[in-house]
């Protein structure tokens, strides 16, 4: 058993000693759903290896928690260690320590030794470090919108402590160039669709990216190209050429106003749509989410990246990413967390909770 009663580093420590790679979260739901399922304030209920929980106290507000279970592969980084204030292991960052800091506020209310100032509905799911068709976090708010219903999201990913609000909105496209095949000795006779994308690299290297103000937060847009391919042998004159353009948007566009975006700029060119994820707004101009933000103090900042945050953004809850964990070592052998950190992020939660 899990013990939600033990500080949240020692409880930290438990989770990353159970082995939860993508795929295989199965033990771990187990453990979370027997931990949470005993206390009292809490209706909790197990949907394949997503863990669900919630207070029905009659808040005027409801705040949603969020953690993934799973972690990437391991790399010789179990069990857990400490040494001086950093706990090593596969998961410490990356999130365990989020999803600890989570977990023990559950165990907080659900046994009545915290009176929220909220109601909570807290997510524990599986598969956030592989492709999106197996998300937990995904199909729930497919399959059963309602379940994340709520006025603020908070995602315990690793931010070093900082506020994270909302994140991009991403895109890949495909720009392609066409030409006519012939022997490269009398190239004369073919078109070059190599050099046919020229004026799209000069395009993406001209392109000034859009800084814009998002819920008093400044997101910076890219356009980059992140892949070409073309050619046939070392004595053909290609007839195909293909240009992967990657686009990073603030979150004040649809995914429909971004590609238009990506279109109008390669006007004149094929461009197809390969892949396509929204942004989420950070809504800090909802009273909670301001809230939220003076509680736990520290630096807010804009995500510049993807989130599974970007899930509540279609639901119209606003969200955020908040954790002790630091991303940048995250995926890494030497993945570790700051204990203090840990602390701190237990602390500045239960503050929101607590205040009036």
């Amino acid at each position: 058993m899990l013990d939600l009663a033990a500080d949240p580093v020692s409880l930290t420590a438990a989770l990353v000693d159970v082995e939860s790679v993508s795929g295989d979260e199965d033990h771990l739901a187990g453990l979370v759903h027997e931990a949470l399922r005993v206390l009292p304030g809490l209706a909790v209920e197990r949907d394949g290896n997503v863990v669900l929980a919630r207070t029905d106290l009659g808040r005027p507000q409801r705040v949603v928690l969020a953690g993934h279970l799973d972690t990437v592969p391991i790399a010789g980084n179990l069990p857990s260690r400490v040494e001086g204030d950093t706990l090593f292991g596969c998961g410490t960052s990356d999130m365990k320590s989020g999803l600890a800091v989570m977990l023990r506020a559950a165990h907080l209310v659900g046994s009545g030794a915290l009176n929220p100032r909220v109601d909570l509905t807290l997510v524990a799911y599986d598969c956030e470090e592989v492709e999106a068709a197996r998300n937990g976090l995904g199909r729930i708010a497919r399959t059963r919108p309602e379940a994340l219903a709520g006025d603020l999201a908070v995602l315990l990913e690793g931010t070093e402590g900082a506020v994270e609000g909302g994140c991009q909105g991403t895109l890949r496209v495909q720009v392609r160039t066409t030409g006519t095949r012939a022997h490269s000795a009398r190239a004369w006779l073919g078109v070059n669709a190599i050099h046919a994308a020229a004026p799209v690299l000069e395009r993406l290297a001209g392109y000034e990216a859009r800084v814009v103000n998002v819920d008093g937060l400044t997101y910076r847009e890219g356009l980059q190209a992140v892949g070409i391919s073309g050619g046939v042998a070392g004595n053909v004159v290609p007839d195909q050429c293909v240009v992967t353009v990657n686009f990073r948007f603030a979150p004040d566009r649809s995914e429909n106003a971004a590609l238009d975006h990506v279109r109008e700029v390669f006007d004149g060119f094929d461009v197809v749509l390969t892949d396509s994820a929204p942004g989420a707004r950070p809504g800090l101009d909802r009273p909670v989410a301001a809230e939220f933000v003076a509680a736990v103090g520290g630096e807010v900042r804009a995500k510049l990246g993807w989130t599974d945050v970007a899930r509540f953004g279609p639901l119209g809850v606003p969200a955020v990413n908040f954790g002790p964990g630091d991303p940048k070592l995250a995926h890494t052998r030497d993945e570790s967390v700051s204990m203090s950190l840990i602390r701190s992020g237990e602390q500045a939660l239960l503050r929101f909770l607590s205040s009036s």
